[in-house]
């Protein structure tokens, strides 16, 4: 049993081996098959499987502890494994992970090695394992089946196990807890955790090989606790062939089992554990092998792991502090985002991994669109952690399907990442529970690769991208319909882009698209590093189909005439701390003077500042850049410079970091191969402070006439610290030794040496420095000329054309001799004789071979080709021999649709189609070929014809009857016999008997447009028994089914053509046509091809032309014909044959067919056909009714007259001429005219002026005055070559004389306007305040000139002198009323003459004005609004000014209002009233003023009822008190002064009038008291109305305030005086009072 278990590990090793090609290493298993990754992303695979391992591992420590128990027990003892437990397929999978290190204890090793990444957490839980082991062993015996089994097949572990102890400490990094932990990859645990207690399965004993082609990694489908779970890797799912391949079991728990099973041996087969199995069954006693440890051993091992891993983190602490100054790099993808096709309404999740330092950020774009969280919540769930970032994008639909892409940025460079995410819809094979939330898991089914599905796929290419021609900064775009045959839904192909054989990646410069059915390839910005051949390839599966096509692209404009365009592809060679190659080739186009050489421009990745990086233009295609910043990114570009100008820049070159190599290397990858054990520790220590030493390999790398670049190897005594370099020279022969760089010393290990003698000779060293000190100079170089060591290549020879198609010519040539670094070819065509090349590529071509597209059909090219490398462009080649474009001439496909048209005792009539390719030359004839058909078998093929026959129809004689016949055809043009077709099916020689006819054949459709066609056909060979009577034709819809054939015709038809009408655009029919006789209707014809009803661009249809010589004639036009295309005429679709009645002519693309004598015997249907197109044709019907059109206008042609668009008249000038003129359709240049007056010619002079223009036809003849005598006939007689026609015009009686006058008037006008004038005469205008504007509108005024207005013969004199602004002249009138009426006059006078102007405003005229004057005071009057006076109310309404010529009425209620004592009605000003004394209730209602200016009556309306009315009423009660108490109250009537000065002693008597109703009381005052009446003061009242004040002998004591107080029940007034008594010094005076007013108070 154990032998034949070692012979199956053993062949399972050796095959296993030899599918391998021997080539395995120490490297994981899963690598194995895929050796084309690097070694780093190896080891990042590596560790991203070890840690989903782990994590698989710590959900499983309860069985891992129970190993645990099983082995601190001592159960070293331990069987190789039951076979009945694992499959021979598991077994052959075991020995692949075993078979690399070749016995069992390496597996071990392997396991040991691939866990040391994660051995920490290892020894963690192996510790706990051990600690929770006594309680474990305890457990309930449903476990000890479990250990029995794991105990029996732990003894793969203990065969070399003294090896193992050897070799564990240089696998493992941290091993501490290994014994502890080997219990825990016992053989089946995983198996046994999920509960596989009885794993009997019996699978045949076969190997499951890995394909050796790289695949894609496909996500997994399986995961332990949820199927929706995503793992980041998981190795290939290797299963039993006789389980369910779909994995999809018919029960939840089948499905447990095999998922159990699968984890199982996914574990077993990451640790590498060698096992083997037998197909023999569980047996329940098998043997049992032990094997101990003794107890010195697991010391001794235990103790050397523990130093080793010491040592371990020792040196990686010190590694880490070295290395510390030096982990700044740009971002780097470790793992990028992966395309997704998922389902609608499931979640997706994009991941990748980023490195870099500073800590990269990263950004998630969408189409090129920042990805807001925030705008779309719940949408986007964005995580980043530790390097690794995510993008979740919850339940997808149509709008998701975009590329997204990563972008990563630190100070170090920006880094993008693309995928594509495609959303389709599902139509419902499965559940929708089948697909999970939270990831893009489907069912196990889907994981089944195409094979699966079909065993073979047809891939179609439809709407293909054809040669493209783009242009420098346009966008273009590449599209193709792919159609996939059979279709798989949940399986979508692989979409590759290439070009040139290299396969494209998205960019910034180029994006990809797969919308499910069409590939897209974008170019946001076409540059001519773009062109080139592209290819876009289909994957499916192991079957992929290809396209491939062409892109151009043109150089864009020059921003200087005459400048050269554009280099093209810079790139960043040998990039160093300081120093950077840059290269790049030159352009094609020149701009016709000769390229000086470039200018290089630099900028720092972040920054957009250029800087030009050479002074002097450089010839060379290489040029070295310095002076860079460590550490710091730069992006490149190149212009190139001729004598016209710079040309616009280059596209930009990839980013290019200034980092010594080693650094680079080290910063971008980690180590870069799984962990081999072995540590190598140098015997010398790092020193300080040790003056470096001298520099090794010290070589010229590359010389040119501007610069010499030197490369050398570090020292390698060179101290802890880095070093610098001076570089020296001198020249050859000397010693002289000059430092190069003596104020900065160098970092990188080249340099350029520029500022050298071309010619001279020189030598060259290099000196290591650093802190310590400037060590010893290298080796110098052998000397070194400067000067080009690249030459400039030779020029191509043997230019040779040959032709391709009809726009392209394939250009071979003999590549350059002795050309060193060529990097490719430009050609350049021209037409012959015109001196002028263009480029065919602007990207040079490598090869000998390139195919010009783009060129003129039928022009004859020539070509030319130069060589171009860094040097430069090589010289032209001669010029090729001249070639006319058109299409290469092949032999024809293989005709199409054989039928049997008649079929006799001993002939076949065959009908056929002709081939879809006839190969650019027109069919010559076909061949056609038989054989017999025997029981099935088929014999020789027999020649059927010698000759060919030109008919697509042919009768083989001479055959059997009764036999069994197949056929072939073949067709023949210049280039040969074609391919014949592939044979029919079998036909019986037999007679025909039928009554009715066989089917029409030879379809063809032609004058195809988007609504009609004309179908043709030929009659059956086969007639029936009756001759045929007519024909049906049949349509239907391409797609349709036979069901929906129609009838065209209800009739049968007797004519072998018709005209389909009524067709859909867009649509495709076939079509067929049916023969009748009178035995009924026959078989029908085999159907057409599909015909899309569409009217094709550029197409033109038939045209009828008459020419001067009255010929009729039928013309067509084509603009796509061939070399080898044809006119063919026919009349009602049949060849003409008699051209007695026709002339045919064709020059170029045209065609004519002249009628000689057009009569009824030409009517028909005239149609032409032009051959070696894709049906170009068209047709003209000629009836009678367009026959007599045609004749009328051949005898127009025949005679023909000269159109006129208008006859003679006649028009006055503005100098009072009269122009006498008429208009002809056309006139040619030696078209004549003679002007004759009463039939006498009258020729040019003093009177008559006369010009004829032949470009409009314009004919006319200015007589200067007209004067009597002029009065007659005035004719235009014209001749046009042997055109003629004449125009008259009378000019006599009532007609000469108006004529006559009106040109005196314009006469008399024209000299008026000479001097100062009126424009427009005087008017008038009434203004809004409603004045009276006079107006005129006067012209050529100048400063002198006066105006003087008059009224009735008298002057006005006006106040300012007018000014003339805008050339208006005005007189106002205000108040404008009948004493305004008069005659107005306006005179413009200065020294050039006079003018005047007269407005009678008189009567009528008068009249109109008054009634405009009224009607502007009618529109200006207001609203009525209500007054309440003393009286009554008063509805008034104000206008601008008023006249009495302005008719006034009211209105009550519609009624017109009798004016009485009460209702009144009047003017105040500009104030209209009605006065309502006294208002009653009737008064209330609606009040209308109707004013009426002569011509039309303006209302104004005012309802005075309701509340208006009641507030009036109460404001007019209020104001009748009011005016009754003013007009009763007591009131002083005067006669008190203001002031009474007197002399003391005399008697002062004041006197006044006071009135009121009652009689008022009366109160005199003195300084505001009440006076008393005595002797001295006497006051006095009499009768109500006179009060006095007397006073005799007034003293100074009575000097005072004084005043009177009346009143009544209605008020009280107070008048006041001043009394003022003084001694005179001299003779007495006699008092004077003063003679103005006292004052008056009203109380």
């Amino acid at each position: 049993m154990t032998c034949c278990s070692h012979l199956s590990i053993s062949r399972q090793k050796i095959a296993v081996d030899s599918e391998l090609g021997g080539t395995m290493m120490a490297l994981p298993f899963y690598q194995k098959h895929h050796e084309h990754y690097d070694r780093a992303y190896r080891h990042k695979e590596l560790q991203s499987t070890l840690s989903q391992y782990q994590k698989e591992e710590k959900r499983k420590s309860a069985v891992y502890s129970h190993g645990s128990t099983a082995y601190t027990r001592g159960s070293a003892a331990y069987r190789h494994g039951s076979a009945a437990a694992y499959s021979h397929e598991s077994a052959a999978a075991y020995s692949h992970g075993s078979a690399a290190y070749g016995h069992e204890s390496a597996a071990y090793s392997h396991g040991s090695a691939a866990y040391s990444h994660g051995s920490a957490a290892h020894s963690r839980r192996s510790a706990a394992y051990s600690l929770g082991s006594e309680s474990l062993s305890k457990m309930s015996s449903g476990y000890d089946h479990e250990s029995a089994a794991h105990s029996r097949r732990a003894a793969a572990y203990s065969l070399g196990s003294e090896s193992l102890s050897k070799m564990s400490a240089a696998y493992d990094h941290e091993s501490a807890a290994l014994s502890r932990r080997s219990a825990a990859y016992s053989l089946g645990s995983e198996a046994y955790s999920h509960g596989l207690k009885d794993s009997n399965i019996m699978i045949e004993d076969r190997s499951y090989k890995l394909s050796p082609k790289a695949k894609r990694a496909k996500q997994s489908l399986f995961s332990e606790e949820k199927e929706n779970k995503a793992i980041d890797y998981v190795v290939p799912v290797f299963t039993g062939r006789q389980v369910y391949v779909s994995g999809i079991t018919d029960t939840e728990q089948e499905r447990i089992k095999e998922s159990a099973a699968y984890i199982a041996r996914r574990n077993l087969f990451a640790t590498g554990e060698g096992i083997s199995a037998t197909r023999a069954a569980t047996s329940s006693s098998t043997e049992e092998q032990h094997e101990k440890k003794s107890r010195k051993v697991a010391i001794r091992e235990s103790a050397e792991r523990l130093a080793l891993k010491k040592t371990l983190e020792e040196t990686e602490e010190f590694h880490r502090k070295l290395n510390e100054d030096k982990l700044l790099h740009a971002p780097e993808f470790v793992i990028k985002p992966r395309s997704h096709t998922v389902w609608e309404k499931q979640n997706v999740k994009l991941h990748c991994t980023v490195t870099g330092w500073p800590e990269p950020r990263l950004t998630w774009y969408k189409n090129n669109v920042p990805i807001n969280v925030h705008t779309h919540p719940g949408k986007y769930i964005i995580e980043s952690r530790y390097g690794m970032h995510s993008l979740e994008i919850n339940k997808c639909d149509f709008e998701d399907t975009a590329q997204y892409r990563a972008s990563a940025m630190n100070v170090k460079g920006e880094l993008s990442a693309y995928a594509s995410l495609v959303v389709k819809r599902y139509k419902g094979e499965f559940d929708e529970s089948c697909f999970h939330a939270g990831t893009v898991t489907m069912p196990l089914s889907f994981g089944v690769t195409p094979q699966g599905y079909a065993s073979k796929f047809e891939i179609h290419f439809v709407d293909k991208f054809e040669v493209s021609f783009g242009r420098e900064g346009e966008t273009m775009s590449l599209g193709c319909t792919v159609i996939i045959h059979p279709d798989i839904k949940r399986f979508h192909p692989e979409i590759q882009w290439y070009r040139n054989g290299v396969l494209i990646t998205p960019s910034k410069w180029v994006q990809m698209h797969w919308s499910g059915e069409r590939a897209t390839l974008t170019f946001a910005h076409a540059n001519k590093e773009d062109e080139g051949l592209y290819t876009l390839r289909v994957v499916m599966g192991d079957y992929y189909e290809q396209y491939s096509a062409y892109v151009f692209v043109r150089d864009a404009d020059a921003e200087m005439p005459g400048a050269p365009a554009s280099p093209l592809d810079v790139e960043c060679l040998d990039a160093n701390k300081d120093y950077v190659i840059i290269s790049w080739k030159q352009p094609a186009v020149d701009g016709g003077s000769p390229v000086l050489g470039y200018f290089i421009d630099k900028c720092e990745v972040g920054t957009t500042r250029w800087s030009q990086c050479n002074e002097t233009p450089v010839k060379f295609a290489r040029f070295p850049v310095t002076g860079l910043i460590e550490g710091r990114s730069y992006i490149f570009r190149v212009r190139a410079v001729n004598k016209a100008g710079i040309s616009i820049p280059s596209r930009v070159s990839e980013p290019v970091a200034a980092l010594d190599p080693a650094d680079r290397a080290r910063l971008r990858s980690h180590p870069s191969a799984p962990w081999t054990g072995q540590i190598i520790v140098t015997e010398e220590e790092p020193a300080e402070g040790v003056v470096p030493g001298p520099p090794s390999d010290l070589h010229v790398i590359e010389a040119t006439k501007n610069y010499v670049v030197l490369s050398w190897k570090p020292p390698g005594e060179r101290g802890h610290e880095g070093v610098m370099y001076f570089v020296e020279k001198c020249t050859a022969g000397t010693e002289n030794w000059q430092r190069v760089n003596s104020e900065i010393p160098v970092k990188s290990p080249r340099f350029a040496v520029f500022d050298l003698a071309e010619g001279k000779s020189y030598r060259f060293r290099v000196r290591c420095c650093n802190s310590a000190g400037i060590g010893e100079p290298s080796e110098a170089t052998e000397a070194t000329v400067v000067g080009d060591k690249l030459d400039i290549p030779k020029a191509p020879g043997r230019i040779i054309p040959t032709r391709n198609t009809d726009t392209s010519v394939v250009v071979t040539w003999t590549e350059s001799k002795d050309a060193k670094e060529l990097v490719g070819y430009y050609v350049e065509a021209s037409i012959a004789g015109s001196g002028h090349w263009e480029p065919s590529n602007n990207n040079p071509v490598k090869g000998t071979r390139f195919i010009c597209h783009g060129l003129l059909t039928g022009e004859n090219y020539i070509f030319r080709v130069r060589a171009v490398n860094a040097a430069g462009l090589s010289e032209y080649s001669q010029e090729s021999e001249a070639i006319e474009v058109k299409a290469a001439i092949a032999a024809p496909s293989p005709p199409y649709d054989i039928t049997v048209l008649e079929s006799v005792h001993d002939s076949i009539v065959l009908g056929w189609k002709q081939p879809k390719i006839i190969g650019g030359a027109e069919i010559t004839g076909y061949y056609v070929n038989y054989r017999e058909v025997i029981d099935g078998v088929p014999g020789k093929w027999n020649e059927a014809n010698i000759k060919p026959v030109s008919e697509r129809a042919y009768r083989i004689h001479n055959l059997k009857e009764n036999m069994v016949y197949q056929f072939q055809v073949a067709a023949a043009n210049l280039a040969g016999v074609g391919t014949p077709s592939p044979p029919t099916r079998s036909f019986k020689c037999e007679e025909w008997t039928i009554a009715v006819p066989g089917p029409p054949h030879d379809l063809l459709c032609t004058e195809v447009r988007k609504d009609s066609l004309v179908l043709l056909w030929k009659p059956p060979v086969y007639i029936g028994r009756n001759p045929i009577t007519g024909y049906y034709v049949d349509v239907k819809e391409t797609e349709a089914t036979d069901e929906h054939w129609r009838s065209v015709n209800e009739k049968p038809i007797a004519n072998k053509f018709l005209k389909v009408s009524g067709l859909k655009e867009g649509v495709s029919y076939l079509f067929r046509v049916r023969a009748t006789n009178q035995a009924g209707v026959g078989k029908p014809s085999d159907t057409t091809d599909p015909v899309i009803a569409e009217t094709r661009p550029g197409t033109k249809e038939m045209e009828v032309d008459v020419d001067d010589n009255g010929v009729i004639s039928l013309n067509f036009e084509c603009d796509q014909m061939s070399p080898d295309s044809k006119f063919v005429w026919s009349k009602n679709y049949e060849p003409i044959e008699d051209e007695s009645r026709l002339a045919f002519d064709a020059k170029g693309g045209k065609s004519k067919a002249a009628f000689k004598d057009l009569g009824e015997d030409d009517l028909g249907i005239y149609s032409c056909a032009v051959t070696d197109t894709d049906g170009v044709s068209s047709s003209y019907t000629i009836d009678e009714e367009e026959m007599k059109r045609l004749l009328a206008l051949s005898h127009e042609h025949k005679f023909p007259t000269v159109p006129l668009k208008s006859e003679l008249a006649a028009e006055l000038l503005e100098k009072g001429q009269v122009r006498f003129w008429l208009q002809a359709e056309k006139l040619s240049g030696n078209a004549k005219v003679n002007f004759v007056f009463n039939d006498k010619e009258i020729v040019n002079g003093e009177k008559y002026k006369m010009k004829v223009d032949h470009n409009t036809g314009l004919i006319e003849m200015i007589m200067d005055k007209i004067e009597d005598n002029d009065e007659g006939t005035y004719t235009f007689q014209l001749q046009d070559g042997k055109a003629t026609n004449q125009s008259s015009l009378v000019l006599i009686g009532d007609v000469f004389k108006k004529l006559q006058n009106e040109a005196d008037f314009q006469r008399q006008e024209w000299f008026r306007k000479q001097g100062p004038h009126f424009v427009e005469y005087l008017g008038w205008e009434v203004t809004a305040d409603c004045n009276v504007l006079l107006k005129c509108k006067v012209a050529n005024i100048k400063k002198e000139t006066h105006i003087v207005w008059y009224k009735d013969g008298r002057e006005i004199m006006v106040d300012e002198e007018h000014d003339f602004k805008d050339g208006v002249c005005t007189l106002l009138i205000s108040e404008f009323s009948k004493k305004d009426a008069g005659i107005y006059e306006v005179i413009l006078k200065d020294d050039r003459g006079k003018d005047k102007s007269k407005l009678k405003l008189v009567e009528a005229a008068f009249a109109d004005l008054m009634n405009e004057v009224c009607r502007k005071i009618a529109v200006s009057a207001t609203e009525l609004k209500i007054q309440s006076t003393a009286e009554g109310i008063r509805l008034f309404s104000f206008v601008n000014y008023y006249l009495e010529d302005l008719q006034v009425s009211w209105l009550h209620n519609d009624a017109k209002i009798k004016y009485t004592d009460r209702v009144k009605t009047g003017v105040t000003g500009e104030q209209i009233w009605l006065q309502i004394s006294e208002p009653t209730p009737q008064d209330k209602g609606k009040y209308i003023m109707e004013l009426f200016d002569g011509k039309t009556t303006h209302t104004r309306k005012l309802d005075l009822s309701g509340q208006a009315f009641d507030e009036a009423c109460i404001e007019f009660q209020r104001l009748k008190q009011a005016a009754v108490a003013e007009k009763n109250r007591a009131r002083i009537l005067g006669g008190l002064p203001d002031v009474v000065t007197i002399q003391e002693g005399k008697a002062l008597n004041l006197t006044c009038n006071v009135w009121g109703d009652p009689v008022p009381e009366v109160t005199w005052l003195k300084n505001e008291k009440p006076l008393t009446a005595d002797a001295h003061c006497i006051l006095k009242y009499e009768s109500g109305k006179s009060a006095s004040f007397t006073m005799t002998g007034v003293n100074t004591i009575d000097s005072g305030r004084y005043g009177i107080l009346v009143k009544n029940k209605y008020g009280t007034e107070i008048s006041d005086f001043t009394v003022s008594v003084f001694i005179p010094e001299g003779e007495d005076e006699v008092s004077q009072p003063a003679s103005s007013k006292g004052d008056k108070k009203k109380v």
